[in-house]
């Protein structure tokens, strides 16, 4: 599902969780495109680094449905399936080093090598019974950022990059991991 939302005739694409489909939620919110990456393609992705994977001598029945990188019927897919699928796009990802801070991210670029930030967060449901980790993207469209998470009604709207900033160090704390994705060099 999408929603446009208009500031000032600002379309800004927003796709809403569904199952934990999160990654490839994320991953169309950064490039604000329904089907920019489908389930099917993730997958794909998914399955390719199955085959590669060297350690697959190791896996057992229950290896068909809870894949090394992915989750047969409700995705959740790792940190594998969201590299090879920048990279399909020219992007990279550089893991930002949480001793150094939200203050060391060139969130005001003007080279526009930064496209966006996607977030890898902890999360605790059910009193604590479930804890598992979503994906989430940060995002900047004409000079404003976004947090487009999937969890969210709408996109929500950072102030300045300094709330955004706080925003960061906050979810750093509690043991986000932050993943600066990259426009390759041309």
């Amino acid at each position: 599902m999408s929603q446009n939302m208009d500031e000032g005739e600002v379309k800004i694409y927003h796709e809403r969780q569904r199952l934990q489909f999160c990654l490839l939620h994320s991953l169309n919110n950064l490039f604000q495109g329904k089907d920019t990456f489908t389930r099917s393609d993730l997958n794909k992705i998914a399955e390719k680094l199955d085959v590669d994977d060297p350690n697959k001598g190791s896996w057992n029945p229950v290896s068909l449905v809870f894949r090394p990188h992915h989750n047969e019927i409700t995705g959740n897919y790792d940190i594998n399936v969201l590299i090879a699928a920048l990279q399909q796009k020219a992007k990279t990802v550089v893991w930002h080093d949480k001793r150094n801070g939200a203050s060391s991210i060139d969130l005001d670029g003007t080279d526009d090598r930064l496209m966006g930030i996607v977030l890898n967060v902890p999360v605790t449901k059910f009193s604590g019974l479930w804890r598992s980790r979503h994906w989430v993207t940060l995002r900047c469209i004409q000079g404003v950022w976004y947090n487009l998470d999937s969890d969210f009604i709408a996109p929500y709207a950072f102030k300045d990059t300094q709330q955004l900033r706080k925003f960061l160090d906050r979810i750093i704390t509690a043991g986000a991991e932050v993943l600066l994705v990259m426009n390759d060099k041309q």
